[in-house]
């Protein structure tokens, strides 16, 4: 199958991350987290069996493949429960504007030009309008949670955004890794999460259909989508599969609107708009 296949059916996996982590908004974060990582590394289990070293990466990719499972999926869980999740998700899918922006800060040899700075400019916009746009929402309806920390909801959504950013950035300075490593990266967050979900949160019983979402969206969004996505990476030209990378939001978005029941407003259209279309500014800048 073709690079741009793999890179598709992550975006596709992707896109329904949000809608699964709203319908699981009553678990604690660091259970969904843990639970959900651990089942997503369960595919690359055999691989172990078959090759010793299938998981044998240096600490320091290992410490980065946590920083950015762990990271990112803790962050994002905790702002689609603190902030209307629609709105955090589109700020947390600044994530592919945000590494043609850190590049130069973290890889060397690359500069930002001055359509990088536009594009720059144009997301943050929209990200700003996504966040203004919820005054009205949230007061008319019941899409954010019951503990709402009002703007603040969105720094966790933002703080995600940089993690996957970075992460992905960071992949290319370490030595290369074979993609079943990937199973490894999300065991060990995962099982870091479950220990703090004992230490810090209360425990809670799983009801059937409990299980059942938090199984797809380990196998899915955080299980299968990272592996096919390394293969994309490896395989294909990194610049088309960025490219199409920013489908996910628009996916995504009408995936958990579909689900949350909200209207779509003329705010959401404008703010995914501005944040698309930034990003794909961002990358045909030479």
């Amino acid at each position: 199958m073709s690079p741009t296949f793999h890179a598709l059916l992550a975006i596709a996996l992707w896109a329904t991350l949000a809608s699964l982590g709203t319908a699981l908004s009553h678990l604690p974060p660091f259970l969904l987290t843990g639970l959900a990582l651990v089942i997503g590394s369960v595919p690359s289990w055999p691989l172990v069996l078959h090759d010793r070293n299938a998981w044998r990466v240096p600490l320091c990719t290992l410490a980065l493949g946590i920083y950015g499972l762990f990271g990112f999926h803790f962050l994002l869980f905790i702002a689609l429960r603190h902030a209307p999740p629609v709105e955090a998700n589109l700020v947390n899918y600044l994530w592919p504007l945000l590494m043609v922006v850190l590049a130069p800060v973290l890889l060397p040899g690359m500069t930002l030009r001055p359509l990088h700075l536009v594009a720059g400019l144009l997301g943050f916009v929209g990200a700003a309008v996504a966040i203004l746009g919820t005054r009205n929402a949230a007061m008319t309806t019941a899409t954010a949670a019951p503990g709402d920390w009002g703007y603040w909801g969105f720094l966790p959504a933002l703080a995600s955004a940089f993690v996957w950013a970075s992460y992905s950035l960071w992949t290319q300075r370490v030595a290369a890794f074979p993609t079943s490593a990937v199973g490894l990266f999300g065991l060990v967050s995962g099982v870091l999460s479950l220990a703090c979900h004992a230490l810090l949160e209360p425990s809670v019983a799983l009801s059937g259909q409990d299980w059942l979402l938090v199984v797809l969206c380990g196998l899915g969004p955080l299980g299968a989508a990272f592996f096919v996505w390394d293969m994309a990476l490896k395989r294909g030209d990194a610049r088309r599969i960025g490219i199409l990378s920013y489908l996910t939001p628009l996916g995504s978005t009408a995936l958990l609107l579909l689900v949350t029941g909200r209207p779509l407003t003329w705010t959401i259209v404008l703010a995914a708009w501005l944040i698309v279309s930034a990003a794909l500014m961002g990358t045909r800048a030479r």
